[in-house]
C-alpha cells in the first residue's frame, strides 16, 4: 500500500513537471537576440515613408529619426517615485534665427551654374556677373524650391552684415543639401560632405570666423550627381528654452533579432525593458502590410522594494510631414478597444511629392494603445507636456491644440501609464505606432491603396482592433519567425554570418509597398533609397531576391510583375528590360536616365529561374514566356561581349567588355534554357543551353588573365568580383569550370583590406551585397568565413550611424553613398546554397 502511495505520488509530481515545463516553455519560449554594435538599430519599420531608427549606441543619445536623417522624433520616460529618466529620443530645443534659412524667411543670393574662376568663395570675390535668385535653390516642380536648379553643379554666395557676437553665445550653420556638397564662411571652409544628401543639419561655428558689424559671407557649392537637387542655409542661436527631461537613464544593453530591437535600461531602482516590433512576416502577406508596429514596456523592482511608476511616450507630427513648415492637424479619438491619436497635414497632398530624400505629407500618423484606465492618451504642447509629466506623473500638456506650424508651436501626441506600485514582479504595457497612407503607389495612372485596406474594405480602425485583439499571438509568431531566420543563417554561414541577416532583415523588406493592380496582381514595390528614388529597379530586386527567394517567392514576383506588365502592355517597346517603372512612389514609366540592356534582361531572366527552383515548377515563367524569349535572344545577340553601358554597379560609371556582366548574359541563357526544359520544351531547352556553355567557353579564354579573370576583357591586369557566377553554383547549372571560382576566390583573398574585399581594381570601395555573393562561390566555410569576417568588422565599426549602407570604403569602413537601401536582403544567399 505504502508503495503504491509513492508510485502515484512520483507519478502525479512527474506528470506536473512535464506539464509544468511545457507550459512554462509556450509562456516564456526562447528568442534568439544578436548582440552587435549597429550602424543605426530599426525601431519602427513599415514601408519607405514610416522608417524610423535610432542611429546611436544609446537610445537616449540622439534623436529618433526618419531613414534619411530627418527627426521623427519619439521620446519616452519613467517617473520612480518623482524623479524622471529618459530612456529615448531627445528634446529638440528650438534655435533662434540670427541668418534664417529659406523656411523661416526667405532669402537672396548670387548663385552661378558655370564653374567660376578660383577665389569664387573668398569675401572679396566680384561676383556682379552672377544671377540673383531666392534660396532655396534646387529641383523644379518642388512647392518649396524658389529657384530652379537643373545643372549638375551651383555655386551660390549669400553676403549679411552679422549682429553683436557675444563671446559666450553660441552659433550654429543649419544646412540642407542634395547631394555633394562644400561651405565656406568667410573664405574658410568648414563643411565638405562628399556623396552625401542631407537635411538641417547643425554644425557649430568657431565665433573667430564671424566679422562683427562687417559684411560676412557665405559660400557655397552643391553637386547634383543624380535626382532631387537642393540648397539652403542660414545661421542660428540657442534660445532660452531648456530640456525638461535632462537625467537619462542607464542603458544595460541592445539586442536584435529578426523582428525585433530589444532594450534594456535601469531607471534609478527600477528596470526597463523595451521591445520594437515589426511583424515584417513574409509568410502572412496581410500582417506584413498592416501598418501598425508595436512598443512593448515591462518594468520591475531591481532593489526588492516597491516604487510608483509612471511611463510616458511622445511623439510628433513630424511623422506626417515632408517639412518642418507644413501646417498639421491633430486630434483623439476612440473605436471599440483602442484610444488612439492622429496627426496628419492640412493640406493633404496625396502622391503629390515624389523623388528620394523625401517624407510622405499625406495620410495620417497615429499613437495608439488599447484602451485602459490606468493609461490616457493626450495633446499637448512640446514642453508643457513633459513639464506636466515631471511634476505629477500625467501626459497633459496645457492648451488643447487641434492645428498648428510646428515652426512655431510643436504639438506632441503623449501616452501615459501609471503603473502604480511596481515590485520585483513584472508591470508590462504596449503601444502601437501606426500610418495610414490612403493612396500608397499611382500605378501606371492608377492610384493604388495598400494591401492591408484589401481595395478600401478595410480601415485603419479595422487594422489596430485585430492589432490589440492578436497582440500575443503576433508576439510569438514573431518569436517563432525570429528563430527561423537565426537558424537557418548559422547552419548556412556562421554566427557572424547570421549576425549580417539579422540587420538586414528589417531594412530589406521596410524598403518596399505590398500593394495590388486592379486585376489583383501582387505589387511589391522597391524604393531605392537614398541614390535616386527609383520604384521598382530591376538591378535592386536583383540582388535582393534572396531573401524573399528563401521565404516567400510570392513577394519577388511582386518585385517583378511591374517590369513584366510594362513590356507586355506595350508601354515600353525596347528588346530589353526596363531598368525601373518610375520614381517613389510614382510607377508610370522608366525615369531613370539611362538604359542597362543586359544588366537587366540577365536580371529578370535570372530571377525566373530562381523562382522555378524555388517553386519546383515554371508556372510563372509560363505566364511570361513571350517576353522573356525576346530578353534571352537579346542576351544571345548582345551579352558575351558587352558594349559600352551601365551595368547595376553604374556608380562606377559606363565601360565596355565587361567580364562580370557577360557573366550575367551568360547565367540569363542559362537559365532560359533551364525554363525550357521544365516546360517541356526540348529542342528550345537544348539550343540555349548549349549557346550557354559556347559562350562560357568563349569566356574563359577572353577574361583569363593567369591567376584570375579580368575587369574588361581588352584590359590585362585588372580585376572584378564575379558575383553573378553565383548562380551556376546555385540554379546548377555546371557551365563554368569549378576552377575558374577557385582561382577567383584565390585571387580576392589577396586583395582584401581592413574591412572587405574591393569591387575591383580602380578604387578602394566596394559592395557588402556583392562580398556576400562572391563569398558564396567558395567551397568551404573557413574560406567563406575570410570574406565575411571583415564585412562584419565593416558593419560593427563603420563611424556612419545611418541604416546599413551598401557601398563603402575598404580601409577605413566609411559610407561613400547610399544608406537603407533593400540590396542587402542579398546577404541570404548563402541561405540558398544549403541542400535540404
Amino acid at each position: 500500500m505504502k508503495k503504491n502511495s509513492i508510485r502515484i505520488i512520483l507519478a502525479l509530481w512527474f506528470s506536473f513537471l512535464i506539464f509544468s515545463c511545457g507550459n512554462n516553455q509556450k509562456i516564456a519560449k526562447q528568442h534568439h537576440k544578436t548582440f552587435l554594435r549597429a550602424p543605426a538599430y530599426p525601431l519602427v519599420t513599415i514601408d519607405p515613408y514610416t522608417s524610423a531608427w535610432s542611429m546611436a549606441d544609446q537610445l537616449y543619445d540622439d534623436q529618433v529619426r526618419h531613414w534619411t536623417g530627418k527627426v521623427h522624433s519619439l521620446i519616452g520616460a519613467v517617473r520612480v517615485d518623482g524623479e524622471v529618466f529618459r530612456f529615448m529620443g531627445k528634446e529638440e530645443v528650438p534655435l533662434k534665427e540670427i541668418i534664417p534659412m529659406s523656411k523661416h524667411a526667405i532669402w537672396e543670393g548670387e548663385y552661378t551654374e558655370t564653374e567660376p574662376i578660383e577665389g569664387w568663395e573668398q569675401p572679396e570675390f566680384d561676383a556682379k556677373l552672377w544671377k540673383t535668385g531666392k534660396a532655396p535653390f534646387g529641383t523644379p516642380n518642388s512647392k518649396e524650391v524658389n529657384t530652379v536648379w537643373e545643372t549638375a553643379n551651383i555655386w551660390v554666395r549669400r553676403s549679411f552684415t552679422f549682429p553683436e557676437i557675444l563671446d559666450d553665445q553660441e552659433y550654429y550653420l543649419i544646412y540642407s543639401h542634395d547631394d555633394d556638397f562644400e561651405l565656406y564662411l568667410n573664405g574658410t571652409e568648414i563643411v565638405n560632405t562628399g556623396n552625401k544628401a542631407r537635411r538641417d543639419v547643425v554644425l557649430k561655428i568657431p565665433t573667430e570666423l564671424l566679422k562683427k558689424g562687417g559684411e560676412n559671407v557665405i559660400a557655397a557649392h552643391c553637386w547634383n550627381r543624380v535626382g532631387w537637387a537642393y540648397v539652403d542655409f542660414g545661421i542660428y542661436t540657442k534660445s532660452l528654452q531648456k530640456e525638461v527631461f535632462t537625467k537619462t537613464a542607464t542603458q544595460k544593453e541592445v539586442n536584435l533579432s529578426a523582428t525585433q530591437t530589444h532594450y534594456s535600461f535601469a531607471c534609478g531602482p527600477v528596470d526597463l525593458q523595451l521591445k520594437f516590433t515589426s511583424p515584417l512576416l513574409p509568410d502572412d502577406l496581410d500582417l506584413l502590410s498592416r501598418p501598425i508596429s508595436y512598443i512593448d514596456y515591462e518594468l520591475n523592482s531591481n532593489d526588492g522594494n516597491n516604487h510608483d511608476v509612471e511611463i510616458y511616450f511622445e511623439m510628433t507630427p513630424q511623422w506626417a510631414v515632408d517639412e518642418m513648415y507644413q501646417e498639421v492637424e491633430v486630434s483623439k479619438e476612440k473605436v471599440g478597444s483602442v484610444q488612439y491619436l492622429k496627426t496628419g497635414t492640412n493640406e493633404q497632398p496625396v502622391l503629390e511629392k515624389h523623388g528620394d530624400n523625401v517624407r510622405i505629407d499625406w495620410g495620417y500618423a497615429y499613437l495608439a494603445a488599447a484602451t485602459n484606465e490606468q493609461s490616457e492618451l493626450n495633446i499637448g504642447e512640446y514642453f508643457k507636456a513633459k513639464e506636466t509629466f515631471v511634476s505629477n506623473g500625467i501626459g497633459e500638456g496645457g492648451e488643447a491644440i487641434s492645428s498648428a506650424k510646428m515652426t512655431e508651436k510643436m504639438p506632441v501626441l503623449s501616452y501615459f501609464h501609471t503603473l502604480g506600485k511596481v515590485n520585483d514582479q513584472s508591470t508590462s504595457g504596449y503601444l502601437m505606432i501606426g500610418y495610414d497612407d490612403l493612396v500608397s503607389i499611382q500605378y501606371f495612372g492608377d492610384n493604388l491603396p495598400a494591401w492591408w485596406t484589401q481595395g478600401g474594405k478595410v480601415t485603419i480602425d479595422d487594422e489596430f482592433e485585430k492589432a490589440v485583439a492578436e497582440h500575443d499571438q503576433i508576439m510569438e509568431k514573431c518569436v517563432d519567425f525570429d528563430n527561423r531566420i537565426w537558424e537557418d543563417a548559422v547552419n548556412a554561414g556562421g554566427k557572424k554570418y547570421a549576425d549580417l541577416c539579422v540587420l538586414a532583415f528589417r531594412q530589406a523588406i521596410a524598403a518596399h509597398k505590398l500593394t495590388k493592380d486592379n486585376q489583383g496582381n501582387i505589387l511589391f514595390l522597391s524604393k531605392e533609397n537614398f541614390s535616386n528614388g527609383s520604384i521598382g529597379t530591376v538591378d535592386v530586386t536583383y540582388p535582393s531576391a534572396p531573401l524573399f527567394l528563401k521565404y516567400n517567392p510570392e513577394l519577388l514576383k511582386g518585385m517583378m510583375n511591374p517590369i513584366f506588365y510594362y513590356s507586355e502592355s506595350g508601354k515600353w517597346t525596347k528588346p530589353f528590360a526596363a531598368h525601373d517603372v518610375g520614381t517613389y512612389p510614382k510607377a508610370n514609366g522608366q525615369t531613370y536616365g539611362g538604359d542597362m540592356p543586359i544588366e537587366e534582361c540577365g536580371n529578370m531572366l535570372i530571377m525566373a529561374a530562381a523562382i522555378a527552383k524555388m517553386e519546383g515548377n515554371a508556372n510563372y515563367a509560363k505566364a511570361h514566356w513571350e517576353v522573356l524569349t525576346t530578353w534571352a535572344n537579346y542576351l544571345k545577340e548582345n551579352g558575351l561581349d558587352p558594349e559600352n553601358q551601365l551595368c547595376t554597379d553604374d556608380f562606377a560609371g559606363h565601360f565596355a567588355h565587361n567580364t562580370n556582366l557577360s557573366i550575367k548574359a551568360i547565367m540569363g541563357i542559362a537559365g532560359y534554357g533551364m525554363l525550357a526544359e521544365m516546360l517541356g520544351k526540348k529542342e528550345i531547352a537544348n539550343t540555349y543551353n548549349m549557346e550557354a556553355s559556347q559562350m562560357a567557353s568563349e569566356w574563359e579564354k577572353m577574361a583569363n588573365d593567369g591567376d584570375h579573370y579580368r575587369l574588361t576583357f581588352d584590359k590585362p591586369g585588372t580585376w572584378s568580383q564575379k558575383y553573378n557566377m553565383v548562380w551556376d553554383k546555385l540554379l546548377g547549372f555546371g557551365i563554368f569550370p569549378k576552377e575558374i571560382s577557385e582561382k577567383e576566390i584565390s585571387y580576392y583573398l589577396s586583395k582584401q583590406n581592413t574591412y572587405g574585399l574591393p569591387l575591383d581594381n580602380r578604387k578602394t570601395y566596394t559592395k557588402s551585397d556583392w562580398i556576400v555573393w562572391t563569398a558564396t562561390l567558395a567551397n568551404d566555410q573557413e574560406t567563406f568565413q575570410k570574406f565575411i569576417d571583415p564585412l562584419h568588422a565593416y558593419v560593427t565599426n563603420t563611424p556612419d550611424r545611418v541604416p546599413m549602407s551598401d557601398w563603402y570604403e575598404t580601409p577605413n569602413a566609411e559610407k561613400v553613398g547610399f544608406q537603407a537601401r533593400s540590396v542587402v536582403g542579398g546577404y541570404f544567399i548563402k541561405i540558398l546554397d544549403v541542400k535540404p
